[in-house]
Formats: structure tokens, C-alpha cells, sequence
């Protein structure tokens, strides 16, 4: 599409030198061309051909383009752009602004760089109908809070740069030339964790390493500079991998020019070294299937990899270093950390942990990270509660909270507490909390200081035809995520006629977590639900032993497993429903009878990865199966004492798991994993030999039969 006799002609020398003055103090900004789109991009293909653009890119249609030397990228594509560097973006809004892919993009940008915004007026963002909605489920009311919000911030902010049809060209703002220029070196920071890399890379076995930061400071770099001096000192075979080829090739451009002479080969994803030295990129599949034999492995961008996968990376070499955001545009930053560090303090309790906080492609106060920042909430933070930690039952107060009308402190405090408490969370949830005309929110707070939020979704209450084809599958709708999924996957249509309210998510600061204030905001959206005439409450997680206890704790009660772990936290999908109208009532106890009846057949074929505390609390809350009659009584009592196999005594083994008070009862036994995998999983005794269970199959029966001695002398219900 032409762009060409554009409305107002831009002056491109006053634009080099805007970018000449940024790329001197190590700033980036962000120009917001306000208005009709079609005047806007005959503007900027007016202006861009001017421009010096070494790598750019643009969002909108391809055949749209208002420079030929743009690179097209879809939003749902930004992410592969984490960990690269470009000159120039020109994001097209009017196509719309998916946040976790702005602010990804907004990343890439290095010292210099303009960020081109394509939207309409500011004054017209809260209404403005964003393409990207129905994506999300979202529907278009009269007003949309994020827009709005970060209308406002983008007003108040004196580095946006403001373009529009209806004002007259004017030369954009260029601040004065420093004292000394920016220029894009290794900081303190990048250095001393160069050094750590290294020494990681040449020293003892099981000590990973985790490197986290904020976008742009250096991390990939860091990483290709010492695997170049790991090479040097006798490295032989190191292995890069990230979510994709792209995501590297910082690391590798480094690690290639740190090599210099010592280079012997180049090409694509591997560079080897005169002394034989080789440094090669796989994607982490292709890692896992293959499993060379690496002598340092580097995870970079870790955070954007399903966890199941990092924690086989981290036990399938003997030197693992991981790197990832912080605040991550992934949104899986924090919750990256806090979830890993379980991880690691189980398999490698000697990891180590270095924190990288000076910014290497652009200046410490860069305006567009500040911006980008504020925007999206990236540096939201829980934070701590200032003085004392305990408190009476009269200080705290359960109370609705509408986020959007809240101040911005108050808002970055919530959903920081969101983001400290979730695996990922992100600015796109941000956003859906904000607009969302279903949301239903509380917060407990002690004072004015906010402890607790609860983010409620009213779902459900369609049409019984609609919710018939969601049943049968020839239909999928946005958003109802409970009442779909219970719809579809449990075969009940009803679930999608009735309504429910589904906990989205839930968080407590730490300083008062386990103090029972998480059930009392649930207690609140109860109370709303029955005063709505809502039928249900629900909730749907992955699933953890702690997160299963707690949801008990509330009233609700399992009604659905998913049969795929959810590749963001390698958790299997729990879904929990406490009924409250009659016809609530009688759907959570058909679909938990349905489930109970089916959950011996289909354990051992779908859910061999269920952790064994989670197994059991599953199976224990489940309705309990038919009672043993005296031939189980007596197969079990010559179990036992050895007198029959243990493959034929598996189905009254499984039988007895569902006997009421049994599996409460193993769940504090030293057997309980081997009871889980070898009777409910039905895995094969090499596996559990392999997981260091038991010896071997002899002496896994034989405490299977200690097991079931025990239930005959003190088991409940026999």
C-alpha cells in the first residue's frame, strides 16, 4: 500500500538528530502518532526513508509498510524478538495492542531507537474498540480502564513524543548532547558475572547457576563472552538452548567476537574453535531427546520454557546455568523464580544465584523503560508490610475492590501481590482485571495497607442450545473457562447454562500468609455469589498438595483433572466446584460421582506424572467407592502374608484406595509414593527402582504388604 503525498511533510534532518543526540545519552522514545492511520503512515513513509534504520520492524498488514527495510512481525510473534536488538518499531495499534507483546517488542529496542505508536487520539482511548479483545474474551463496554489509564500516564509524561494530522509539523524535542556519549560496554555488573560463568563452567558438578535481570542488561552477552573463554580453557562441548534460534543470537554474536582469531568455524547455531572447542544451539526438545554429552549447558530466555522441561535440563547435565527476566514481559518472570527455586533447593540444594541491575544497551534512566514500566506494572511488587506482622481479628477488613478506580500505588501493590503468588502472570492479565465487566474483586487490607486480593470472574449462563454445541465441541466460546471446560471435557452441557463465579486468582503477602485471611475473602465472594443467586463457586489451578488443602479448606471439592500439564508450570489442570443453588448442588455431585467412578481406569493411563501427596489428596476427596466385601478382605489378608502376587491383588489394591479414610490415612505413610505409582499408576517396578522407591520389584511388594498389614491391624474402615 502506497503511502506517498503525505498531508504534512517531515523534516528527517531534525530526526537524525534526534536519533544522533539519543544514541549519544543511550535513550530510546516513544512517538506516538495520534489520529487517522492513513495520514499517520503517509507521514512516516515520508519520514522514514530519511531515517538510519539497521534493523527495524513493523506490526500491522504487510502490504501496509511504510518502509521497505522494516521487518513485518506479528504481535503473537513478538516474543521470539526477546534477547535481539533493533533500531526502529513501528507498532500499529489500530490492529491492535496485545501488552505482553508491546512491552516484549518495546525490549528489543536499543540506544537510539524510536518506538512509533499508531493509535487514535488519546482522548479517545478508553473507548476505542482495540482489535485484540475478542482474542481474550474481552467485550467491548463503553469504557476500558487500561486504555484510559495508560492514556493519562502517556499525557503526564514529557518524553512521549506526539505526532498528529491536526497540529502542524514541528521539529520533535532533541535533548543536548552529553559530556561523554553513551556507548554500549560491559558494565561491573557483566563482568563480575562473566567471571561467575566461567568459574561455574570449570568447576565442580551440581552447582547451577541462575542469572536473573531486567530486560537489557547483558545476561545473553554475559553468557556468550564466557562461553567463548570457556572454549578457550578447554571446554570441549557447550550447548545453548532458548525457545528459539532467534532468542540467541546475541549470545552467539558475542561469543563470536570474543573468539577473534581463536575462531575456526561459523555457521548457523555452531562456532568452533582452533582448539576443537565447540558451541552449538539446540532447542530444548531436541536437547532432551538427544541428550549429548555437554559439559555446560546455558538455558537463556528460561522463563519463556515450560518448567517440566527445566527441571529435565537442570538433572540432565552436570553444569546447568539458567538465565531470565525479572520482571519479565513474559510474565513469568518472578513467578520463575519463586517456583524454580523450589526446584533447586530439592534437586541442587548448592545452586547459586547472581542479580544483574545496571542496564547495558541503553542508559540508567532511559524514559521509555521508565514508561514501559509504568504502563504495564512490570516493576509491581507485593512489597513488604512496614511494621508488625500480627494483627487482631478487628484490624482486618474483607471488602469489594474495583482495581481500575484504585490509585496507581494502591493497583501496583495488588497486583504485585498477583504476581509474587502466580506462576505467570502478566500485563495481559493486567488488562483483562482492569476491562473485564465480569470481574469481581476483594482485598483484605489491615489499615490502609493492602494484604490480600481476590480476582473473581462471573462466568457461564448461556443459552442451552449454545452450551450444547460447546458439550459436542462444534463450538468454542471466549472466556468461560470453568463452565467450558466442564462443559466439554466432563460432558456436562449444564455447567455452561448455569452461572458461576470462578476464582481467577488469589493472593496473600507473606508477612501474614497461613493466617486463615486468603479463606476469609473467599468467604466474601461466597457470600456474593449467594446473594447474585449465583449456582456455583469454582476454581481452576494447577494443581499442587498445598493449593488442593487449601481450596478444601474453602468448601470446594474436586471435579475435574486435566489430562495435559500445563506447559507453563508442568502442573496438571485441577478444577474444585462448590454447588450453592439446588441445581449447583446437584451438578457438583453428578460430575465428582462420574469422576470417582472413572479415576481407577483412567489413573495409570493419563496421569502417571501426578505427584504422589497430590494423588492421594485427590483420590481421598473424591466420593468413595463400594464397600470391600470378604473375598477382597480375604485376597487382601493373603497379599499380605505372601500367599498371592501382587499383579493379581492390583484391582483390590485399587479398590481399597477409594475405601473411605484410606488414602488420608497413607498420605502420612513412608509407603505413600510407592502405594501412588505402583497401585494407582500402575508404573512399571524399573521406574520406581529408577526414582529410588525401592530396590527393585521383590523388595517394592514386600512393602506393599507391609502396607496393607498395617490397614488390617489399623486401617480406618476395615
Amino acid at each position: 500500500m502506497s503511502h506517498s503525498g503525505s498531508d504534512a511533510k517531515a523534516d528527517p534532518s531534525a530526526w537524525r538528530a534526534l536519533q544522533d543526540s539519543l544514541t549519544a545519552n543511550g535513550e530510546r522514545r516513544l512517538v506516538l502518532l495520534e489520529g487517522d492511520r492513513e495520514q499517520n503512515l503517509r507521514w512516516l513513509s515520508g519520514l522514514l526513508p530519511g531515517l538510519e534504520i539497521q534493523s527495524g520492524l513493523w506490526t500491522g498488514p504487510a502490504d501496509h509498510s511504510p518502509d521497505t527495510r522494516l521487518t513485518r512481525v506479528t504481535p503473537p510473534g513478538a516474543r521470539k524478538w526477546l534477547g535481539c536488538e533493533v533500531s526502529l518499531i513501528v507498532w500499529d495499534g489500530w490492529h491492535g495492542n496485545p501488552p505482553d507483546a508491546f512491552a516484549a517488542l518495546s525490549g528489543a529496542l536499543t540506544a537510539g531507537g524510536l518506538l512509533f505508536w499508531l493509535m487514535p487520539p488519546l482522548a479517545e482511548w478508553s473507548r476505542f474498540a482495540d482489535p485484540d479483545y475478542p482474542r481474550t474474551g474481552l467485550e467491548h463496554g463503553p469504557n476500558h480502564p487500561f486504555a484510559a489509564r495508560m492514556a493519562d500516564l502517556l499525557a503526564d509524561d514529557d518524553a512521549v513524543i506526539r505526532v498528529s494530522p491536526d497540529r502542524p509539523e514541528s521539529r520533535p524535542p532533541v535533548p543536548p548532547l552529553p559530556e561523554k556519549r553513551f556507548r554500549i560496554a560491559a558494565t561491573r555488573d557483566q563482568e563480575q558475572l562473566v567471571q561467575r560463568l566461567v568459574r561455574f563452567g570449570l568447576g565442580r558438578r551440581r552447582r547451577p547457576l541462575v542469572v536473573t535481570a531486567d530486560r537489557g542488561r547483558g545476561k545473553s552477552a554475559a553468557m556468550g563472552m564466557a562461553a567463548a573463554e570457556l572454549l578457550r580453557q578447554g571446554r570441549q562441548d557447550i550447548v545453548v538452548t532458548a525457545p528459539s534460534e532467534q532468542n540467541v543470537e546475541t549470545l552467539f554474536r558475542h561469543a563470536r567476537e570474543s573468539l577473534g582469531d581463536e575462531l575456526a568455524e561459523a555457521s548457523p547455531g555452531i562456532l568452533a574453535s582452533r582448539t576443537g572447542g565447540r558451541l552449538r544451539f539446540m532447542p530444548v526438545r531436541d536437547l532432551l531427546a538427544l541428550r549429548p554429552e555437554a559439559e555446560v549447558v546455558l538455558v537463556d530466555e528460561a522463563a519463556a520454557i515450560p518448567a517440566p522441561l527445566l527441571k529435565s535440563a537442570l538433572l540432565g547435565w552436570p553444569r546447568v546455568a539458567f538465565a531470565t527476566t525479572v520482571h519479565g514481559y513474559e510474565g513469568a518472570g518472578r513467578g520463575f523464580a519463586i517456583r524454580f527455586r523450589q526446584v533447586l533447593d530439592q534437586s541442587t540444594p548448592q545452586w547459586q544465584s547472581v542479580t544483574l541491575s545496571e542496564p547495558v544497551r541503553w542508559a540508567l534512566n532511559d524514559p521509555l523503560e521508565a514508561l514501559i514500566t509504568r504502563l504495564f506494572l512490570l516493576a509491581a511488587d507485593g512489597g513488604r508490610l512496614p511494621g508488625k506482622t500480627e494483627y487482631s481479628a478487628g484490624e482486618l477488613v474483607i471488602e469489594p475492590w474495583e482495581p481500575a478506580a484504585a490509585s496507581d500505588g494502591a493497583l501496583s501493590r495488588a497486583f504485585g501481590l498477583l504476581v509474587d503468588a502466580h506462576y505467570r502472570t502478566s500485563p495481559a492479565d493486567l488488562r483483562q482485571w482492569l476491562d473485564d465487566p465480569a470481574a469481581r474483586s476483594w482485598r483484605a487490607r489491615i489499615g490502609d495497607q493492602t494484604v490480600g486480593v481476590l480476582w473473581c470472574a462471573l462466568e457461564g449462563g448461556l443459552p442451552a442450545e449454545l452450551a450444547e454445541q460447546v458439550s459436542l465441541g462444534t463450538r468454542r466460546i471466549r472466556g468461560h473457562l470453568l463452565p467450558q471446560s466442564l462443559a466439554s471435557h466432563s460432558g456436562y452441557p449444564e455447567a455452561a447454562v448455569l452461572r458461576g463465579l470462578r476464582v481467577v486468582r488469589i493472593a496473600v503477602s507473606d508477612e501474614v500468609r497461613r493466617a486463615g485471611i486468603g479463606q476469609c475473602m473467599v468467604q466474601a465472594a461466597r457470600a456474593y455469589a449467594a446473594e447474585q443467586d449465583v449456582d456455583y463457586l469454582g476454581t481452576s489451578f494447577g494443581g499442587s498438595a498445598d493449593l488442593l488443602a487449601f481450596w478444601q479448606t474453602c468448601g470446594l471439592h474436586v471435579v475435574r483433572v486435566g489430562l495435559q500439564q500445563e506447559a507453563s508450570s508442568g502442573e496438571y489442570p485441577l478444577q474444585m466446584v462448590a454447588g450453592f443453588s439446588q441445581a449447583g448442588r446437584d451438578l457438583e455431585e453428578r460430575i465428582r460421582n462420574r469422576l470417582a467412578d472413572h479415576w481407577l481406569t483412567l489413573l495409570p493411563g493419563n496421569w502417571q506424572g501426578l505427584e504422589p501427596t497430590l494423588l492421594a489428596g485427590i483420590t481421598a476427596d473424591l466420593p468413595t467407592g463400594p464397600t470391600l466385601d470378604k473375598d477382597d478382605l480375604r485376597d487382601l489378608r493373603n497379599f499380605a502374608n505372601g500367599h498371592r502376587g501382587f499383579q493379581v491383588t492390583v484391582p483390590v489394591l485399587r479398590k481399597l484406595s477409594q475405601v473411605p479414610g484410606i488414602m488420608a490415612w497413607l498420605k502420612s505413610h513412608e509407603a505413600l509414593a510407592v502405594w501412588c505409582q505402583g497401585v494407582l499408576q500402575g508404573r512399571p517396578w524399573s521406574a520406581l527402582q529408577a526414582d529410588r522407591l525401592c530396590l527393585g520389584q521383590r523388595e517394592g511388594e514386600d512393602r506393599l504388604r507391609q502396607v496393607v498389614r498395617d490397614l488390617l491391624k489399623d486401617g480406618p474402615g476395615l
